[in-house]
């Protein structure tokens, strides 16, 4: 399945669950308004969405003057993928993460955290871009920043809803008529950020294996991805990124620490399974 296919497919989906908040709030009137702000965000979200992530993390431009080795290293990569070389972006953070995005690899950016390049080796820092720029070169910017974009989008009206319910923002009336009732608001504040949560993890773990793989070929060797791997699994846990959950997929690590269904749920496959596939490389 083509990621092509994925996005309309993706944007289709959540399109829906925008118009059937406004179907229960405001019936066929409301279901007009939705549609025609479902058709804003979609636009929106193709175009802008990666300027919108990249300012959620307070990330700045930077450039060859300012961070040589990282220009270096990223410019050298995307020779050998073939692809325009990608902005760059400094995320003020301690914590060890990365991500990339944008919608096609001619507007892509990579983005990379101060504790990143402080604390990795440089051969670590090329395994981490190496990922990077194979889900650039894979096209996987696109889907990943437009389900981290749409899905907020959700959740937030999901919240709204829920707080319109709880200090009497919709009438029992309104509640009460073809809109769905006690039911619907149900589905509204609880299944829809969920369905949202699940569409991102049907085009997330995948993806990252495949990363993997295709930035150990970029890098000529799997052992500096494998050693960055666990650095920014234990970094993780001990200093995780404050981050939100509608865009944690978009790291190459989560960035949200936890066990249990936190775990279970995660847009990440396991760390430990990453790292065993990629040493595995090196035997074959």
């Amino acid at each position: 399945m083509s990621n092509a296919f994925k996005t309309t497919l993706l944007l289709g989906l959540l399109t829906g669950l925008v118009m059937g908040f406004g179907r229960y709030l405001g019936g066929d009137q409301g279901l007009v308004v939705a549609f025609v702000f479902a058709a804003l965000m979609n636009f929106g979200a193709f175009w802008f969405s990666d300027r919108v992530v990249l300012a959620m993390y307070g990330a700045r431009p930077v450039d060859m003057s300012e961070a040589p080795d990282l220009y270096r290293i990223v410019h050298n990569l995307a020779l050998r993928a073939q692809i325009p070389m990608p902005r760059l972006y400094l995320i003020p953070s301690g914590a060890l993460n990365a991500f990339a995005t944008g919608r096609s690899p001619q507007h892509a950016a990579v983005a990379v955290t101060e504790g990143l390049l402080r604390h990795l080796r440089s051969e670590e820092v090329e395994g981490v871009l190496a990922h990077e720029i194979a889900h650039v070169k894979h096209r996987d910017t696109l889907i990943s920043t437009v389900a981290a974009t749409l899905a907020g989008v959700v959740m937030m009206l999901a919240n709204m809803l829920r707080w319109a319910a709880i200090f009497g923002g919709i009438r029992r009336e309104d509640r009460d008529d073809d809109g769905g009732g006690l039911a619907g608001l149900l589905v509204m504040t609880i299944v829809a950020p969920l369905a949202a949560m699940l569409i991102q993890l049907a085009i997330s773990r995948s993806r990252e294996f495949d990363a993997d793989r295709a930035g150990a070929q970029l890098a000529g060797s799997p052992f500096g991805l494998a050693a960055a791997l666990e650095k920014l699994a234990y970094a993780s846990e001990r200093m995780p990124l404050p981050a939100q959950p509608q865009t944690a997929h978009l790291f190459i690590v989560n960035p949200l620490s936890g066990g249990g269904l936190t775990r279970l749920f995660s847009t990440h496959p396991p760390i430990e399974e990453r790292i065993r596939r990629l040493r595995a490389m090196a035997v074959v």
